[in-house]
């Protein structure tokens, strides 16, 4: 396998003749499989080298690498002269072919796992709230984080007795964390807390529902118009990803399920091969708390699918439908990766938006469907919206709409 990324005779032979020589096939092998350009697996491998060569003239040997010893290989680097290795060769890729390497020392039992470091005891209560919550609620770890956050600074700041809580000090609580936090946080904060509560109160660990003692902090997010692109700027934004290629190929197709249908980042992250009808033309969506949906799947989009999944890699062992284009390939791993495939396509088609994730999509997508005459409760469950006044806070900007409805400005007779 080095064969492919080195040709001279004498550079295979000192690659393989160190200490790092037994595992460099192995390596190589990893990397292509991961999907890394040859240019970054050929630094990969000389790093693996190259730490070989310092452990051994450190006088240990391939088991003894742990962190202690990448940190001071990484400290070498900066004035390293070793032979075969060029100063302008270190630096990033140096850092993290060894980082890959010493994973796969680790994943062969040649080098000890890394102890994990000792953390702070999540309580009882904050434990078994989160498992009610996923159970019960649907609720997705990210999330789960959040709450979990939220609900243990108050066990530890008030103490793990909830029957001596009271409201005064819940809403000292709360207003002491905003009084260093933005609204954004803070609202987080407070959803966390009443959920919370509410828990407890439906445990029978508190008499009294303490969730009516947090505070509403004012925020009208329905007072401002929704945030979207208009009918040209989609179409450059799509535009800017034509191509051939499978990064494009896969790009197109997120841009043009987003904008039609209106999904979540999560939801395009989450999607599966066995998901796609391709019979009855529709798609499986799971959204928020195991919500599940089947939707129409467009001509337009599902094209974009097939050219997709034609040249999608086929040795990930994975049912996702959507892969990282870059290495090491996979599935995305939350909703994140979807929004950069959003930003980076607005910032090709030179695109200024209000927002850069991919939730400016389903903006507008909600938008689109109420402009073009669809009643509010059928966008609402092609959105999956729980409340039809969620709905109707994209219906603001159908301008044209508002012009019918919109009363006369009476006159001023002097």
């Amino acid at each position: 396998m080095l064969e492919k990324y080195f040709s001279a005779p004498k550079t295979l032979r000192r690659l393989r003749g160190g200490i790092s020589g037994p595992h460099i096939d192995a390596f190589a092998v990893d990397l292509e499989r991961d999907g890394y350009a040859p240019a970054s697996a050929v630094r990969y491998i000389r790093a693996a080298a190259h730490l070989g060569c310092f452990v051994q003239r450190k006088g240990g040997v391939l088991s003894d690498v742990d962190s202690d010893t990448i940190g001071s290989f990484d400290r070498h680097l900066s004035h390293c002269r070793c032979p075969h290795f060029k100063r302008a060769k270190i630096g990033y890729h140096s850092r993290f072919g060894v980082k890959l390497f010493h994973e796969l020392l680790v994943g062969c039992g040649i080098c000890s796992t890394e102890p994990v470091p000792e953390v702070r005891a999540v309580p009882v209560l904050v434990t078994d709230f989160c498992h009610w919550f996923r159970t019960h609620r649907g609720v997705k770890e990210p999330t789960l984080r959040q709450y979990a956050r939220g609900a243990t600074d108050l066990l530890r700041t008030l103490g793990e007795d909830v029957g001596q809580w009271n409201a005064q000090a819940l809403r000292d609580f709360l207003l002491e964390r905003a009084g260093h936090s933005g609204t954004p946080t803070t609202q987080k904060l407070i959803t966390s807390l009443r959920a919370f509560l509410r828990f407890l109160n439906f445990r029978g660990e508190s008499h009294d529902n303490l969730a009516l003692a947090i505070p509403a902090v004012a925020h009208w997010r329905l007072a401002r118009l929704p945030r979207c692109l208009s009918a040209e700027e989609v179409q450059r934004l799509i535009a800017a990803r034509d191509g051939t290629e499978s990064g494009q190929l896969r790009d197109r197709a997120i841009l043009l399920m987003l904008a039609r249908l209106g999904l979540r980042s999560g939801d395009v992250a989450r999607l599966r091969l066995t998901d796609i009808d391709w019979n009855s033309g529709t798609l499986q969506v799971i959204g928020k708390g195991r919500f599940q949906v089947r939707l129409p799947l467009p001509q337009d989009v599902g094209d974009a699918l097939l050219r997709y999944l034609e040249c999608r890699p086929a040795n990930i062992a994975t049912d996702r439908v959507f892969i990282r284009s870059k290495a090491p390939r996979g599935p995305f791993a939350s909703g994140d990766g979807v929004s950069s495939v959003v930003k980076h396509a607005l910032k090709r088609a030179n695109i200024d938006s209000p927002a850069k994730g991919a939730h400016l999509l389903r903006h507008t997508a909600a938008t689109e469907m109420l402009r073009n005459g669809v009643p509010l409760d059928q966008a609402g469950l092609v959105l999956r919206h729980r409340s039809i006044d969620m709905t109707a806070y994209y219906a603001k900007a159908d301008v044209a709409l508002l012009k019918q409805i919109a009363q006369p400005w009476p006159e001023v007779k002097g």
